[in-house]
């Protein structure tokens, strides 16, 4: 099946798109044929009689690079690592003993398992890279928290001592530093993350996980103060912070990790500029005013933060299936050039139909369940890299990228078709 002309159909650029910067798929592809489940699988000893056309010249393959980055990762890995080993040090001061000290640690785990079990299912489509996920959560987790704790520290004795009132000082700063503070910090991490490693950054999903396990690993390290500090009163705090408002910190880093994936999909390469601070204005406004007055009421909570927290969950399932249409137009785009099984679109962008065709793979051996993944895996990189070119943002070694996915898509498939 031969691709539309360039410029024509699906492939037609937008306006101001830069063309040199996106290659057009060649008709020298050919789809194969042959007969395929109604689910996009293969049926058992029906593979397919012919294979996918070989790549056209892509053209001469851009510089690859990577080591600044990995050189990065490692300063922020240890400098998160080492912001949370100081926290847990200066909280052990306050412990009665080791063993309170560890038991804390794994009562804060269970609302850290439940978030970052969510954050995987929002993240399932196209999964962000584990070490840099790690970097998120280290610097919610070690950085974040140490400035936080030094910053509202000194907020509370320098109020106090103006004032001479410590229980105004608190609330001060609880309802004005804490809400700056903890929200520019975690969304610096979110913004260094988006810089350095934005060809991994697409969109408005990956700014909410990101943003998640950010504050996932801050509420942890405050959660385990906290049980700490209150451990008279372990039970109540625990059904607040971990029963009742897991989600808390998550919600208000999570307007400006949107903000920042909004931005990833602008045409200008600076949006992040202005659309930053937009996201850190919601962001510390949810805060204090959580910290203010809902966490002290329980009417305000349930008629304000619990409906706010419904809106919430409906705004994830959108950006969910807004990604999942993105996924299913791109890889469509390639289907039409003789890359992919109609059927196969199909079952790469529903739930339904990922699920039956691992469960299909698994049937067939280890092998054919490995290839089944890394066919899935490839096929939702390939898209966003595809989207990110659509949406201006093609990097230098973007056809060197997609040649190696529709490599790796292609031996995949081969694998779980029988036809190496």
């Amino acid at each position: 099946m031969s691709a539309p002309p360039p410029g024509t159909g699906a492939w037609a650029p937008r306006p101001g798109y830069r063309r040199a910067e996106l290659p057009v798929l060649s008709g020298a592809s050919r789809r194969p044929e042959g007969a395929m489940g109604a689910r996009g699988m293969a049926l058992p000893g029906h593979a397919p009689a012919g294979t996918l056309g070989q790549a056209p010249d892509w053209g001469a393959p851009g510089a690859t690079g990577g080591t600044w980055r990995d050189v990065l990762r490692i300063v922020l890995v240890a400098l998160g690592s080492l912001g949370l080993i100081a926290m847990l040090w200066i909280v052990s001061l306050s412990a009665s003993s080791l063993a309170q000290l560890a038991s804390v640690i794994l009562l804060a785990m269970i609302p850290l398992v439940i978030v970052l079990a969510v954050v995987r299912w929002i993240d399932r489509w196209e999964p962000e890279p584990w070490s840099t996920l790690t970097v998120a959560f280290l610097w919610g987790a070690g950085v974040s928290t140490a400035i936080s704790l030094v910053v509202n520290t000194t907020t509370v004795g320098l109020v106090a001592g103006s004032s001479g009132d410590l229980e105004d000082a608190m609330f001060f700063s609880a309802v004005v530093s804490a809400p700056i503070i903890e929200e520019l910090t975690k969304g610096l991490g979110v913004l260094i993350i988006f810089l350095i490693w934005r060809r991994t950054f697409n969109g408005a999903v990956d700014g909410l996980v990101y943003a998640s396990v950010v504050a996932a690993g801050f509420a942890f390290a405050e959660n385990i103060s906290y049980f700490v500090q209150y451990n008279d009163m372990l039970v109540y705090v625990f059904i607040i912070r971990g029963v009742f408002s897991p989600f808390a910190h998550v919600s208000f880093t999570a307007c400006t990790g949107l903000a920042i994936g909004l931005s990833a999909r602008s045409r200008s390469r600076a949006a992040w500029v202005w659309w930053t601070p937009l996201g850190l204005v919601g962001a510390i406004i949810l805060h204090a005013f959580w910290n203010g007055v809902a966490s002290s009421s329980a009417l305000l909570y349930l008629l304000v933060e619990v409906p706010l927290f419904l809106v919430c969950i409906g705004m994830v399932f959108w950006l969910r299936w807004a990604e999942r249409m993105t996924m299913r137009t791109r890889l469509s785009d390639y289907a039409r050039a003789g890359w992919f099984f109609p059927t196969e679109v199909t079952m790469l962008t529903t739930g339904s139909g990922r699920r039956r065709a691992k469960q299909w793979a698994g049937w067939q051996g280890p092998a054919v369940a490995q290839a089944m993944a890394r066919f899935q895996k490839a096929s939702a990189q390939l898209a966003q890299l595809r989207q990110q070119a659509v949406d201006g943002h093609a990097e230098p070694d973007f056809a060197q990228r997609e040649s190696r996915l529709l490599a790796e898509i292609t031996s995949s498939r081969k694998v779980f078709l029988g036809q190496y």
